[in-house]
């Protein structure tokens, strides 16, 4: 094949052009694939980008790419396709057929393509090495795999301009503006743009894992997250900060803490406009525009709006109490809770009122004592319409309708609806007298029980 092949040398940049019919390319194997359409009698070519087809239909299918003609039409939903080929692979999406089984672990496939590509996982087959980085490639992730070093983008989005490497890329982005979701889960029928996405969805419901940790054997449900793990092991964060030089284990981390520099907020609520700087921030607050609480308590049913929250709920059940303090060792639930906590050793309290100069240890406590001046009352009984500055206490009045008393002595079993009153009851059994008078060192278990005293004494 040699004498076919010229190498054509240009400043800082290295050609390989075919002698036949002049085509040039970036990379030798590239040329070298192109080579053969000359030896295998390719005689039907393009007369758009000259590539050559061994048979007339195979052009006709090929020029549908440039002309955009697509002659078949799915029933069930109505999507275009150039091939009859493509249209009888998409009508697998709808019937859930996978015909092609490897023979070596049965796993199933919709696409023979999907199967060969698989069956490369057990061969560890990697054809196409790349010129520049020496990684090796099947040809489809070849090919895909030299526009990163080249930059190349050249699949273009027709409403944003925006450019990318992969034409699937480029569909998947054309939903972001059609806003289509032509896959849909059969359990809880949300929709998804991609497939993939679909498939990461769908092992949420089986609490499927195939992705297992060779260091911890710990499993996960998508290969970027057990890449990501596997960066807990090595300690590797490739991806580094230009502002202030801070590392990352991964370039979804990497971006979202770019925003904290630039402050963009890219993600916008549509009730209310807020804008967000993460797409999970944007879809917790959406809940509190729905009320949604996805995340329910299987001990005792109680919902959440948010799975981390349902998660610390989850340790009330369990008595986990996994953050302890450094100086008195006393546990706690969640680590905001511990590093309040802390602020009681250091005496620290970074929140000051701009009214009257108080200063506080948490940002809760300064919100609600703003209100002392502005007299806001937010929360309101949906029973009795009584105004409360308070959310906690509009949920201890509720507790005067509902007779709840969720908080039990372990002694007598006795009720309170406040968790004050349940550890004022309790001194009774053990006697404690936490409260003594300066002046006689009487003890007394509650409060007002001194203030009594000290007012009966002067």
């Amino acid at each position: 094949m040699d004498k076919n092949v010229e190498n054509v040398t240009q400043p800082n940049k290295k050609y390989f052009t075919c002698d036949i019919c002049g085509e040039i390319f970036y990379q030798k194997q590239l040329l070298e694939i192109h080579f053969q359409t000359h030896k295998k009698g390719k005689s039907y070519s393009c007369y758009v980008c000259h590539k050559g087809f061994s048979r007339k239909n195979n052009l006709n299918q090929h020029l549908r790419t440039h002309t955009n003609e697509k002659p078949f039409s799915c029933d069930v939903c109505h999507k275009s396709f150039s091939q009859k080929s493509s249209l009888n692979r998409h009508l697998r999406t709808h019937t859930n057929e996978k015909p092609f089984s490897c023979d070596v672990c049965h796993k199933s496939f919709s696409d023979k393509s999907h199967l060969n590509r698989h069956l490369r996982t057990h061969t560890n087959e990697k054809p196409f090495s790349c010129d520049t980085c020496h990684k090796g490639f099947s040809r489809k992730s070849f090919n895909r795999h030299l526009r990163t070093h080249t930059n190349e983008k050249p699949f273009s989005c027709d409403v944003c301009l925006k450019g990318f490497s992969l034409k699937g890329d480029l569909f998947r982005h054309l939903r972001t503006h059609t806003n289509e979701k032509p896959f849909s889960c059969d359990v809880c029928h949300k929709g998804f743009s991609d497939h993939s996405s679909f498939n990461r969805h769908l092992r949420m419901h089986r609490n499927e894992k195939p992705f297992f940790c060779v260091v911890c054997h710990k499993s996960f449900s998508q290969k970027s997250h057990l890449n990501h793990h596997l960066r807990t092991h090595t300690n590797e964060k490739p991806f580094s900060c230009d502002v202030c030089h801070r590392g990352f284990s991964d370039k979804s981390s990497f971006k979202r803490h770019l925003r904290t520099h630039t402050n963009e907020k890219p993600f916008f609520c549509d009730v209310c406009h807020r804008g967000f700087s993460r797409k999970s921030h944007l879809n917790r607050h959406l809940r509190t525009h729905t009320n949604e609480k996805p995340f329910s308590c299987d001990v005792c049913h109680k919902s959440f709006s948010q799975k981390s929250n349902l998660n610390v709920h989850l340790r009330i059940h369990t008595n986990k109490k996994p953050f302890s303090c450094d100086i008195c060792h006393k546990d706690f639930f969640r680590k905001s809770h511990l590093n309040w906590h802390l602020r009681t050793h250091t005496n620290e309290k970074p929140f000051a009122c701009d009214v009257c100069h108080k200063v506080f240890s948490q940002k809760g406590n300064l919100n609600r004592h703003l209100r002392t001046h502005t007299n806001d009352k937010p929360f309101s009984c949906d029973l009795c319409h009584k105004d409360f500055s308070d959310l906690s206490n509009l949920n201890v009045h509720l507790r005067t309708h509902t007779n709840e008393k969720p908080f039990s002595c372990d002694v007598c079993h006795k009720g309170f609806s406040q968790k004050g009153n349940l550890n004022k009851h309790f001194r009774n059994h053990t006697n404690e007298k936490s409260f003594s008078c300066e002046v006689c060192g009487k003890g007394f278990s509650a409060r007002r029980d001194l203030t009594k005293h000290f007012i009966a004494f002067i």
